[in-house]
């Protein structure tokens, strides 16, 4: 399994817990399982999702 898959696996699992309870926050450590970057899809653009070595979260197009 590549990086994308699991990045996209765990980007599916995540949407699942959304679904059920949607005022229930997501931890960071659940989308970051596989790196430190997460690709999200999203109105039929691409998005990454990075986490700094300082802890901080970069959202870039």
């Amino acid at each position: 399994m590549n990086q994308s898959d699991m990045n996209l696996q765990t980007a599916n699992e995540s949407h699942s817990l959304v679904l059920r309870d949607p005022a229930k926050p997501i931890s960071s450590e659940s989308l970051f399982v596989a790196g430190n970057e997460v690709l999200i899809q999203h109105q039929g653009q691409q998005y990454r999702l990075r986490r700094t070595r300082n802890g901080k979260l970069i959202l870039t197009k």
